[in-house]
């Protein structure tokens, strides 16, 4: 008998993590389901996978969910049932974790429940969004409009994010590089002057001797400084998780000039992208604003969302907490408030997303254009300095040499 590791969620929705045995994966599924366990991940798990986890491959990315909408609104278009159409989705979806979430989401539908509460069952897989869009398309007959929609939210979201990634790789790259350049530096060129440098028995300038100084550090505790470099990142990933991390580093990018305009500018497309889809869908406004609080990545912009979704549940606009939280730029509100009286809220939440998806654009090409004489001088004065701790020595011999 063979040991499966599962993922699963319970029918309170508690997500539970464990382990059977079975003669082959269809009856450690079927025995999951005699426990009425709603399975996320199932694999086969040797020795050397027991400790990590089960399953290789990542969760679906936005890019993944926006081709599947695509490929399903084509199905259902040509007149296949949703039950084939999910079942030649399985087929086609490449992603692991996808590709088991829809035969779970098929086997529910044959069931009797509904594709939306179905999806629902895979919080991980499916986002909220997609999950009452579906709902939505469902209840008003429009389920293959409600996926188009659902398609170009994702497609619109993926294209803002490889954007930004994209604007990262190069000043990340060029840190790495300048990080293993100083370190092989340090490590092997400044010892290698070094006895050279002993050799002149002279007092050395103090930028010398501090980066010797600076190599007999790493090279004699290296042991101790790697471990304090890797305890030091996940602790800092473990605190970015909690309350109070996500408070300090919500803060840090609402405060940091090069980063503020970015962060309000993205937030304010990504709020207005999502609740123009979602109240497009027929979503009502109150759950509309409590699913858009739930996918901003800022915790000030997810908390101001969640305090106008109060003050709504009392007959407030949304244009009203949304200027009190003083978060969003007055076009946002403005543009919010003009709909609302005229009845074509979607609409200007449309065309304040199409605006705001141009400004992050451009706000990613300026953030670029402003880091490059930034990590230029950062560049020179490292390497510089490394330069100059090993040519002052040697120009100081020189001078002594001429004098004689």
């Amino acid at each position: 008998m063979a040991t499966y590791g599962y993922r699963a969620i319970t029918k309170a929705g508690k997500e539970v993590k464990g382990s059977l045995e079975a003669d082959n994966k269809d009856l450690a599924m079927a025995e999951l389901r005699r426990q009425e366990l709603t399975v996320i991940d199932l694999g086969e798990q040797s020795f050397l996978t027991k400790d990590i986890d089960i399953q290789i491959g990542g969760w679906p990315k936005a890019r993944d969910l926006s081709v599947m909408c695509r490929q399903f609104v084509s199905m259902t278009k040509a007149g296949v049932s949703i039950l084939e159409s999910l079942k030649m989705l399985c087929e086609q979806t490449e992603n692991k974790r996808l590709q088991d979430a829809l035969k779970e989401v098929r086997i529910s539908v044959e069931k009797g429940e509904t594709l939306a509460d179905s999806m629902a069952e895979h919080p991980k897989v499916f986002p909220a969004i997609m999950v009452n869009m579906v709902a939505a398309g469902e209840a008003s007959g429009s389920l293959e409009t409600a996926l188009d929609r659902v398609a170009v939210q994702l497609e619109k979201s993926h294209k803002t994010q490889a954007m930004v990634k994209k604007a990262m790789i190069y000043p990340i790259a060029v840190c790495v590089v300048a990080i293993i350049v100083t370190v092989v530096m340090l490590v092997k060129v400044i010892p290698s002057y070094e006895d050279m440098f002993t050799q002149l028995d002279t007092e050395l300038p103090w930028i010398t001797q501090f980066y010797v100084n600076l190599s007999h550090g790493i090279i004699n505790y290296w042991f101790i400084i790697i471990p304090v470099i890797i305890a030091i990142v996940f602790g800092v990933r473990y605190f970015a998780k909690t309350n109070a991390g996500k408070h300090f580093f919500g803060k840090i990018a609402l405060k940091l000039p090069l980063l503020k305009t970015m962060t309000v500018k993205s937030a304010s497309s990504m709020m207005a992208r999502t609740m123009s889809t979602l109240l497009g869908a027929g979503v009502p406004l109150i759950e509309a604003v409590d699913i858009v609080s739930g996918v901003m990545s800022n915790i000030y912009f997810k908390e101001a969302l969640q305090d106008a979704k109060e003050e709504i549940t009392i007959g407030m606009p949304l244009s009203r907490p949304l200027q009190e939280s003083g978060l969003f730029p007055p076009m946002v509100y403005q543009m919010i408030r003009i709909g609302e009286e005229a009845g074509s809220t979607e609409e200007m939440l449309d065309k304040l997303a199409d605006y705001y998806d141009e400004e992050v654009e451009m706000e990613v090409q300026s953030l670029m254009a402003a880091m490059e004489p930034m990590i230029i001088i950062v560049l020179a004065v490292v390497v510089g300095g490394l330069i100059a701790a090993c040519m002052m020595p040697m120009m100081s011999m020189y001078e002594a040499l001429d004098a004689m």
